[in-house]
């Protein structure tokens, strides 16, 4: 396949990636992966530093729309960031020393986890217990509202176990650098069924962070060499494009669509990890 037919099926299949990682707050890189190893054959390591970089790219194209429209939570964001760059950092160091089999079987376990979680708790009539008190969110003044649908009302909300949400961001920001994803797998469950945030805004505050986790561990491939521009650059312009339009997508689903639309793909993500662990 030559270099040009190789950048056009890329692009185009990664604005499916940057449409579906906007929309959920992923940063497309369990698409990009599978794809570039197993149907183009390229080598894990640049795999993974193109699927960083591309990352920074759906932030970029998902993020402003999200900070304009108000749906992104900018201070639970830059809070949750000391947890999860200090776990992109330790993750891409790590890279070159771990074993991932066994990462890979437990990331797999705790996404299905997560994903069981979600559904039960989504149940009608499911009984949501109510977030305690935090004396850290009142501090920093986290509790903040959001629009459920273009032209709607503000709803509030409140935020709470900031503690628990911090130390769950570095073990996202860890798993983040060592395989290569945005993490927003994890994060966005975090921030939702941990923290207390509407689907729509973890959603949209994990596209302002996963950018921002993304560069923090993009440094340390980049100087590895792990990063090929040939690869890399259609995969990033195709991932922003599909970003973009995720992003004017998002006030127009419902929520219910938006978590089921999650659930599924952390169901996917979890089997593909379980399965690259015990292959």
């Amino acid at each position: 396949m030559s270099l040009l037919v190789f950048s056009i099926v890329i692009f185009f299949i990664c604005i499916g990636a940057g449409l579906i990682g906007a929309l959920v707050g992923m940063g497309g890189g369990f698409v990009i992966v599978p794809v570039l190893t197993l149907f183009f054959h390229v080598d894990i390591r640049l795999a993974i530093g193109a699927s960083i970089v591309a990352v920074i790219a759906t932030s970029s194209g998902a993020a402003i729309s999200y900070v304009r429209e108000g749906m992104t939570n900018l201070r639970v964001g830059m809070f949750l960031e000391i947890g999860t760059t200090l776990g992109a950092v330790s993750g891409a160091i790590l890279a070159g020393y771990v074993h991932p089999a066994v990462l890979f079987i437990v990331f797999g376990l705790i996404l299905a986890y997560s994903a069981i979680r979600m559904y039960w708790a989504s149940r009608p009539g499911a009984h949501v217990r109510p977030l305690p008190a935090d004396a850290w969110a009142d501090k920093l003044k986290l509790h903040s509202t959001y629009v459920e649908n273009a032209g709607g009302e503000e709803k509030p909300y409140q935020v709470g176990r900031t503690k628990l949400g911090l130390s769950l961001m570095y073990g996202a920001g860890l798993i983040s650098g060592l395989l290569g994803i945005g993490s927003g797998v994890l994060k966005v469950p975090a921030m939702d069924m941990a923290m207390g945030l509407p689907i729509k805004v973890s959603t949209a505050t994990s596209n302002f962070m996963i950018g921002v986790t993304a560069a923090a561990s993009a440094g340390v491939y980049l100087l590895r060499g792990d990063v090929d521009p040939y690869i890399t650059a259609p995969v990033a312009v195709g991932i922003l494009c599909g970003a973009v339009i995720g992003s004017r997508l998002l006030t127009k689903i419902s929520t219910p669509v938006i978590r089921l639309i999650f659930m599924v793909i952390m169901i996917v993500v979890a089997v593909d990890m379980l399965y690259k662990g015990i292959a």
